[in-house]
C-alpha cells in the first residue's frame, strides 16, 4: 500500500490539530501520502501539516449559535461539502480522517458520499456534534477514552480505543521521572489556561496562593499562562504575597515546564489531559463550563476516576476551595506519586501508532 494518499480533515483548535499532527508524522514514515483539508478561515499550521499539501474549503459551526448564524453556517457547510466532492473525486484518496469539528465535516461527509473510507478521530470523553453526525457511516471511530458519551448504537460496534496523540515535544519528555516536593526545597506549580482562556484560574490562583502557610508560600515557584490584560494584576497579587512567580501569555516551552512541575492547575480539554497524562503529572482540574457538551467535564471525571487528577467545577472553584486543596496536596507526597503514576498510566503514548494502524484495515485493496 505504498505510495496511497490519506487524507486529513482538521481545523480549529489544538485538540483537533495536534493529533492530525502526529497521525501525519506517522503515516509520512509508513510511505504513505498525505494531504490536508481545513477550513477557509484557518490558520497556516506549522510542522509536518505544514509541508503537506492543503486544500481550504467553506465550513461553518452549529453547536451553540444563534438561528441566523445557523443558517449562515448551513450555507457554508454545504459549500464545503461541494468543494470536498469536487476534491475528492480528483484526488482519489484510499481513505479520509476526520478529527471532529466543524472544519472536518464537509471533507467527511463528501467522502461517505464518494463511498470512500473514512475513519473518526474523538478526542473527548463526548462524541463532538461533528462526530455523531458522521457516525452512522464512518467505517471506524478511534476514541481517546475507553468510555466515550453520545455513541449512537447503531455505530458503537466500530469503535476502537487508541488514545489521543501527542506532539513530538511533549513525547520527548514523556519519560521524566516524577519526584514529589520535599520537607524543604521548591515547589513547582505549573496554571495554564487552555485555548478558552484563563481568567478564573488568574483570579483564583493567586488568592488561594495567598491563603497557604508562610512556609508554603516561601517554597512556590509558580509558571502560569496569563490573558495579557491579566499579567499586570496577577503579578502584584503574587508579589503582595512574596511567590516567586513566571508570568506569560503564552509558554513556548511548556513540555519542559509540565516535566518539572509538582502539580499542574489546568482546564481539561482533550490535549491538555493527553499531555497531562503523557508525562504523567497530578493535576487540579477546573473544566470550562460552557464547553460544547460539557466535554470537559466528562475528560475531568475520566482522570479523576483513573486516579490522576481532582477536578474542581468552575462554579466550586473558589480561593478558599483550592487553598485547602493546595495545603493538603503539597504535605501529602506519597498521594502526589500515586496521582503521577495513575496519570502516566491512564495515557497512551502510542496513540499515533494505533491510529495508523487502522488505515489498512479499512483501505480498498488497490489491485
Amino acid at each position: 500500500m505504498t505510495g496511497q494518499l490519506i487524507i486529513l480533515a482538521a481545523g480549529g483548535t489544538g485538540g483537533h490539530v495536534f493529533p492530525a499532527e502526529a497521525l501525519a508524522t506517522v503515516l509520512l514514515n509508513r510511505n504513505y501520502r498525505i494531504e490536508l483539508i481545513t477550513d477557509g478561515r484557518g490558520q497556516t499550521y506549522g510542522g509536518t501539516l505544514g509541508s503537506v499539501p492543503t486544500h481550504r474549503i467553506f465550513a461553518g459551526g452549529i453547536a451553540g449559535k444563534t438561528l441566523l448564524t445557523k443558517i449562515a453556517a448551513f450555507g457554508e457547510i454545504i459549500l464545503g461539502v461541494a468543494q470536498s466532492l469536487r476534491l475528492l473525486s480528483r484526488l482519489k484518496p484510499s481513505a479520509v480522517i476526520g478529527f471532529g469539528g466543524y472544519a472536518s465535516f464537509p471533507a467527511v461527509a463528501a467522502a461517505s458520499l464518494l463511498g470512500i473510507p473514512t475513519i473518526l478521530h474523538e478526542q473527548n470523553a463526548v462524541l463532538g456534534l461533528a462526530n455523531r453526525l458522521l457516525a452512522a457511516r464512518a467505517d471506524k471511530i478511534a476514541t481517546s477514552y475507553d468510555r466515550v458519551e453520545k455513541v449512537p448504537a447503531a455505530a458503537k460496534s466500530r469503535i476502537v480505543l487508541t488514545g489521543m496523540p501527542v506532539r513530538p515535544a511533549i513525547a520527548a519528555v514523556s519519560g521524566a521521572p516524577y519526584a514529589p516536593p520535599g520537607e524543604s526545597g521548591p515547589i513547582r506549580v505549573l496554571v495554564l489556561g487552555g485555548s478558552q482562556g484563563a481568567r478564573i484560574l488568574s483570579q483564583v490562583v493567586p488568592e488561594a496562593v495567598g491563603q497557604l502557610s508562610l512556609y508554603l508560600r516561601e517554597r512556590l515557584e509558580i509558571s502560569q499562562q496569563c490573558r495579557p490584560e491579566d499579567l499586570d494584576e496577577v503579578r502584584a497579587a503574587y508579589e503582595g504575597c512574596g511567590v516567586k512567580a513566571t508570568l506569560a501569555s503564552f509558554f513556548t516551552d511548556v513540555p519542559e515546564r509540565l516535566s518539572q512541575a509538582h502539580l499542574v492547575i489546568t482546564r481539561s480539554g482533550s490535549s491538555t489531559v493527553a499531555e497531562l497524562t503523557a508525562v504523567g503529572r497530578p493535576a487540579v482540574l477546573v473544566p470550562y463550563k460552557f464547553a460544547t457538551d460539557d466535554h470537559q467535564t466528562a475528560n475531568a471525571r475520566a482522570l479523576e476516576h483513573a486516579g490522576g487528577a481532582w477536578p474542581i467545577s468552575q462554579d466550586q472553584f473558589t480561593g478558599i476551595t483550592l487553598s485547602i486543596l493546595l495545603a493538603s496536596l503539597f504535605m501529602l507526597g506519597d498521594v502526589l506519586i500515586k496521582a503521577a503514576e495513575k496519570s502516566r498510566a491512564f495515557g497512551r503514548l502510542d496513540a499515533a501508532e494505533r491510529l495508523a494502524d487502522l488505515v489498512p484495515l479499512v483501505v480498498k485493496d488497490p489491485s
